[in-house]
């Protein structure tokens, strides 16, 4: 990036005119005032989504991480629709001795067995999933933000360049005609 011969401020490539002090820049056509540079997440975004992230430990002690890893795979096994498959089959063995058993054990074996062993694993994949997706759009959330931000500076700065530019014009026009000219 350049920068103005009379303030040193950063100029875009292609600035005809410093935004900041309106000078223009030598070997720099008058057509291109300034030079449009899109975000790159702009055309990043089309291309693939973001990345998902999980937070760090942080500042754990080794005991707090090691049980904190251990509920993380805990949790990644049980949350599985294939461990809901295998707490269904479980249940299902002691099915024939509720039936034995009469209606209030029945009722008793689908609430306390069968839908808290089943039901467990589809809640922790359903969370799962609700948290990808979450995390997924305040990944993007953040990146439109970023680059809403980037392309208010840019417009900011090519306004500059075109006040420098109508500066330039209005004293050109308001400037006594010279004889011969």
């Amino acid at each position: 990036m350049s920068t103005c011969h009379r303030c040193s401020a950063e100029l875009a490539p292609g600035m005809a005119f410093c935004g900041v002090c309106g000078a223009r820049q030598a070997g720099q056509a008058a057509a291109g005032i300034f030079h449009y540079v899109p975000h790159p997440h702009i055309e990043g975004r089309k291309k693939k989504a973001p990345k998902s992230t999980h937070p760090q430990a942080g500042t754990m002690g080794p005991l707090a991480r090691f049980n904190a890893a251990l509920a993380v795979r805990i949790t990644g096994a049980v949350g599985t629709m294939w461990c809901a498959y295998v707490f269904a089959l479980l249940a299902l063995v002691s099915l024939p001795d509720a039936v034995r058993g009469g209606t209030p054990t029945l009722i008793a074996w689908i609430a306390q067995t069968f839908l808290q062993l089943v039901l467990l694993s589809i809640i922790i994949v359903g969370q799962k999933v609700e948290s990808a997706a979450s995390e997924t759009r305040a990944i993007d959330t953040y990146q439109d933000a970023e680059a809403i931000l980037r392309e208010a500076t840019e417009i900011q700065k090519h306004l500059l360049a075109q006040d420098a530019l109508l500066a330039d014009l209005i004293q050109r026009l308001q400037a006594p005609a010279q004889p011969g000219a």
